[in-house]
């Protein structure tokens, strides 16, 4: 799915969401950089693989946060972890670098990612802000929205203190 397949596919489920149109960024320094609406909302992904490659994982959460893979490896039971390769982003959920996002797990038929999101988003009422499979829009949605569709997709989605 690109930009406006995803938009239309919230239009299509009756999700209320807001598309801020901007310049392409690639991190969370240039999105910082915007005057964006929703600041509490930002968030940063990570596309994660196992050191054998045998699991993937997307772990999306506040933008600001610090996070220890050692330390939410051990928390969540998981093997090393390191950041999965390029090839694999562009493969499984069809995304490059500075574009990761939840949505990229539409793209993944063969529901091979798990995801992994901070529940600072689940919060009631929350609003999370991620691409929408492309770095030059921001989507803005309830987190527990988000939740429902990668739910719907048919993917694991584990919701983690971050």
């Amino acid at each position: 799915m690109n930009k406006e397949e995803v938009c239309s596919y919230l239009d299509e489920l009756g999700i209320a969401y807001e598309r801020i149109d901007h310049p392409a960024c690639y991190t969370v320094e240039e999105m910082d950089r915007l005057t964006l609406p929703h600041p509490e909302a930002g968030a940063k992904n990570l596309f994660l693989c196992d050191e054998k490659k045998r699991d993937y994982y997307l772990l999306t959460c506040q933008e600001h946060k610090r996070v220890s893979l050692n330390d939410f490896r051990r928390a969540n039971g998981l093997r090393r972890l390191r950041f999965a390769p390029e090839e694999d982003l562009a493969t499984m959920l069809g995304l490059i670098p500075g574009a990761v996002t939840p949505f990229g797990l539409l793209n993944d038929e063969e529901r091979r990612v798990t995801f992994f999101l901070d529940d600072d988003f689940a919060q009631h009422g929350a609003l999370i802000g991620v691409h929408p499979n492309e770095n030059t829009a921001t989507v803005y949605l309830k987190g527990a929205d988000l939740v429902q569709i990668i739910r719907n997709h048919g993917t694991t989605v584990n919701l983690v203190r971050i």
